[in-house]
């Protein structure tokens, strides 16, 4: 009853009477309009140059609503001073109704508001004369093939909005009424009335009296055949809640219909048309009218007759009950006090505005000024999910979730080419300016000044959201990291103005610890160490990761490495380079120091030079095997216990930059330095694995006289050296140059440790096809096979005499065994218990 409540006393008036305003004895002014009205009506009306006004003719809507709320705010300032033109009796509302006609080719659609009214002079004034001249510059504009650049402040200097209505209306009525003054004690509805067709336009008399009440205004279009979808409900749903949901601190409601089962023999339900005024009023009254909650009630008691038969069910029928449903009712939180809105009614209008049914994770509420002199008022919002299409087209992905307002009416989401950048491009705002240069359409800025400016803005309170948030809250903010980790990594490479702020909100796995920032990581630095240490393993979880070859001696000796398993930490690092005068360091590349080498005693050099010379044999010879893929082959002071690893270069491509090419199709070509690149790496070896000391013995046990060679011991070696290298890129992340060749020499190797012949063939008979079908397969043969055919179900109808019953297919009734049991009302079993 309370959308009843506040609608009643504007619907009942307005919509209870028949919209009939013709009528023979009803005198009617006829004007032309003014020579600029008329051509920016024809500008307006033809859909050939509609772009270089409109985007789209559903913003019809969005302006009679806007012109309706500012009627409906001229009266509530008005009667600040002077009671008598509203002293809060009566609701301040917009209410909208689609009536169909009843041969259901066409139909009307009626906006009314009980706003300050116009008199016949100011329908005259407002609707067929422009409100300010000089704009023939303009119109010329809009008329020529430049119409969308046309410029110029016209929204609220011209009653431009009002004649978007003819983008969907063959013909308009306005019917409207001012508060009674004391020029004008008894105010006399009047109707404004013009076509698409016409030049010109006409006052009169309402001929069906005061329909709308003390005051207000009422737009009835009649629709064209082309715009007849504005007739249903649910579309005026869709577009007040995209375009003027939030626009109006005042309700707005929508005629429905809804049925209703009612007993036949009783009165049926009151409708809005079957009531007047006054007994609606009286029975609001009653309503309204507080109960004593402490007041007793006294009912008679009749025993009930022992055997008292229920009555028979009233027969009962249908009927449409009208109601009113408020479009509107999330106010605009974003103009009310930040401490006075609740973190729910911050929830709720999040859910409401963006249709997104995860709770955000934090919001900003704040105000700010452009620096241009526009101020305005905004909600930053972080969602608690994150949209696949956001990497799924980089390139293309532009978000469409910053709501621009100005003065509560949307204008658009689309910032053009000052679009926030994709690290951001996530967040959810609402913009709520008070003023700005619009051209007519509303949705086009004359200048990018002030978006340029609201763009930085908006970054700056999402980094001070982000940093608040990370202080505050540890354990949601880890929870945000999960989701949008990468994103600030994308974003403190792309925002180099904002760079340091991003980089120290961006968390990194290690090898010891998770959740840790850059920061937190040079706090863990040791003596004497000079970079910061990373590996890079696209789509690998950091556990995995750290069982890397390339980490084991850091891991070992208590060094920290960051665990990227991210293709755009790999790009983070890349373009950062270091953080706070510390560079990053690829333990995948050569050149690995831990920083304490100076510290080593004369004995540990030593030993390296000894172990040099010792294993220089097996150096030599691993590098001839490994010449195609490696350029050089050294003793290894990064190996705890593997025995190899490939290593790259400083200007060679590491195992992770490969897959990323690969995964990206770069097309770097096939040129001389890519070349270098893919072979620029290191096979190093570690001198105390058990391997490499038995590989050394193999080699230094080869004859090195040509007449005592022994060519079958040779390809042995030779066979477990290839092994040993393509198993040295397979550790490192690399692909093997050969796959099949390096499984066949697998497979060998394993037959000699189970000493099975190398040599035995596999049994590789098959059998083979039939011989060449010279004819192709016939329609009929490639048809799909039947269906299997329908059960014969006859039974069923044979065997139903209208009992209940179980009925089981015949050649089924052998195999089931059916038992039944009674039960209760609420489905419990029935006990049957012997008489005492």
């Amino acid at each position: 009853m309370r959308l009843f409540r506040f609608c009643l006393l504007s619907s009942l008036l307005a919509f209870g009477l028949a919209q009939n305003f013709e009528a023979p004895e009803i005198q009617k002014e006829k004007h032309n309009y003014e020579s600029d009205v008329a051509r920016m009506r024809k500008i307006v009306i033809n859909r050939q140059a509609l772009d270089s006004l409109y985007s789209h003719k559903e913003i019809f809507l969005r302006e009679l609503i806007s012109n309706a709320n500012d009627a409906l705010e001229k009266l509530r300032l008005i009667s600040l001073t002077d009671k008598s033109v509203w002293d809060g009796s009566e609701p301040l509302n917009i209410t909208v109704k689609a009536i169909k006609d009843e041969d259901g080719k066409g139909g009307r659609l009626i906006i009314s508001d009980t706003g300050i009214g116009m008199s016949p002079e100011e329908l005259t004034k407002n609707l067929g004369t422009l409100a300010k001249s000089g704009t023939s510059e303009f119109l010329a504009r809009a008329e020529s093939d430049e119409g969308g650049a046309a410029n110029g402040n016209l929204i609220g200097a011209f009653g431009l909005g009002f004649y978007s209505s003819f983008l969907v209306a063959d013909s308009v009525y306005v019917s409207s009424v001012t508060p009674a003054s004391a020029k004008n004690p008894e105010p006399v509805q009047h109707v404004f009335s013009s076509s698409s067709e016409d030049s010109s336009f006409e006052i009169f008399p309402d001929p069906r009296g005061n329909t709308i009440g003390r005051h207000g205004t009422e737009i009835t279009l009649h629709l064209k055949e082309d715009s007849l979808e504005y007739l249903e409900n649910p579309e005026l749903m869709n577009l007040v809640n995209k375009h003027s949901s939030f626009s109006t601190s005042f309700p707005i409601y929508l005629y429905t219909q809804q049925e209703m089962q009612v007993p036949d023999d009783e009165e049926p339900v009151s409708e809005a048309e079957e009531t007047s005024p006054a007994e609606a009023l009286d029975e609001l009254e009653k309503e309204e009218t507080p109960k004593d909650e402490d007041e007793a009630i006294v009912e008679d008691v009749e025993e009930a007759p022992e055997e008292e038969q229920s009555p028979a069910p009233p027969k009962l029928k249908t009927i449409l009950v009208d109601q009113w449903q408020h479009l509107n009712s999330q106010p605009p939180i974003w103009q009310r006090d930040p401490k006075e809105v609740t973190d729910e009614e911050y929830k709720l209008f999040y859910a409401s505005a963006f249709k997104d049914d995860t709770e955000p994770l934090a919001w900003h509420h704040f105000s700010g000024d452009s620096g241009s002199g526009v101020s305005f008022k905004s909600i930053i919002y972080l969602p608690g999910k994150f949209e696949d299409s956001f990497w799924q087209q980089p390139l293309t992905y532009r978000s469409k979730d910053i709501r621009l307002m100005v003065k509560r009416v949307f204008i658009t989401s689309d910032f053009g080419d000052e679009a926030l950048p994709k690290w951001a491009s996530w967040v959810k705002v609402v913009v709520d300016a008070e003023d700005l240069p619009l051209n007519v359409s509303r949705e086009t800025l004359q200048s990018t000044r002030f978006l340029k400016q609201l763009k930085q803005i908006i970054i700056k309170h999402v980094i001070q959201l982000l940093s608040k948030f990370s202080e505050e809250d540890g354990e949601k903010f880890e929870q945000f990291v999960k989701t949008y980790n990468t994103v600030i990594k994308l974003g403190a490479v792309e925002d180099t103005k904002n760079r340091e702020k991003l980089i120290g909100l961006a968390r990194f796995n290690t090898n010891q610890r998770n959740f840790t920032t850059l920061d937190q990581y040079l706090e863990n630095r040791k003596q004497g160490q000079k970079q910061i240490f990373y590996l890079a393993e696209m789509g690998k979880d950091p556990e995995d990761i750290a069982k890397s070859v390339f980490v084991e001696k850091l891991h070992a000796r208590g060094y920290e490495v960051l665990l990227l398993g991210e293709p755009m930490e790999e790009i983070f690092v890349q373009n950062i380079r270091q953080w706070k005068n510390v560079r990053f360091q690829d333990v995948a590349k050569v050149g690995l120091k831990f920083g304490d080498e100076d510290l080593d005693d004369e004995e540990e050099k030593e030993l390296l030079k000894e172990q040099t010379e010792k294993y220089r044999p097996l150096l030599d010879y691993l590098k001839k095997q490994a010449g195609t893929v490696a350029r050089d082959v050294v003793i290894s002071n990064r190996l705890v216990t593997s025995p190899c690893a490939m290593v790259a270069d400083n200007h060679g491509y590491t195992a992770n930059v490969q897959r990323m090419m690969s995964a990206s199709n770069a097309k770097s070509g096939k040129g001389y330095l890519h070349e270098i690149a893919m072979k620029a790496k290191l096979l190093e070896i570690n001198p105390r694995s058990p391997l490499i000391e038995g590989l050394l013995r193999k080699v230094e046990s080869l004859p090195t006289d040509e007449d005592e060679r022994d060519e079958e011991a040779e390809a042995e070696l030779q066979e477990v050296t290839s092994i040993l290298i393509d198993g040295a890129l397979i550790r490192s992340g690399f692909e093997v140059p050969n796959t099949y060749d390096f499984f066949s020499r697998v497979d060998r190797v394993l037959r000699r440790s189970l000493g099975v012949d190398e040599l035995a063939p596999t049994d590789d008979t098959v059998k083979p096809a039939p011989p060449v079908d010279p004819e192709l397969p016939s329609e009929e043969e490639l048809l799909e096979p039947e269906e299997l055919p329908e059960p014969d179900m006859s039974w069923i109808d044979e065997e139903d005499d209208g009992t209940a019953k179980v009925v089981v297919a015949p050649h089924l009734r052998n195999d089931i065994q059916i038992e039944m049991e009674e039960v209760d009302e609420f489905g419990n079993p029935v006990v049957e218990h012997d008489e005492l």
